[in-house]
């Protein structure tokens, strides 16, 4: 196994942004939980659309968006912080 020092940008916890050697921009890193959270929430997603329950599937997806934005904002807020450009 290699390893690297990452530059943190956030304190550490389920979602903190850093950046890898070799890159221009950090990124989030997100634990594994978090990663199988998200994707269980996705899935809920899709099994409502399958099954026509548009209300669930919406609400779902709204927690899942909120999740994300959640997320994008921690990220977009540390890049700020240190006056780095977004990469979008």
């Amino acid at each position: 196994m290699k390893r690297v020092e990452a530059e943190p940008f956030t304190d550490g916890g389920n979602d903190a942004v850093v950046r890898l050697p070799g890159r221009r921009f950090p990124g989030v890193l997100i634990q594994g939980d978090s990663l199988h959270i998200l994707r269980s929430d996705l899935a809920e997603v899709m099994e409502a659309c399958e099954r026509g329950e548009l209300a669930d599937a919406r609400e779902s997806a709204g927690l899942l968006l909120a999740g994300i934005d959640a997320l994008l904002t921690r990220y977009t807020a540390a890049l700020e912080e240190h006056g780095i450009p977004r990469p979008y």
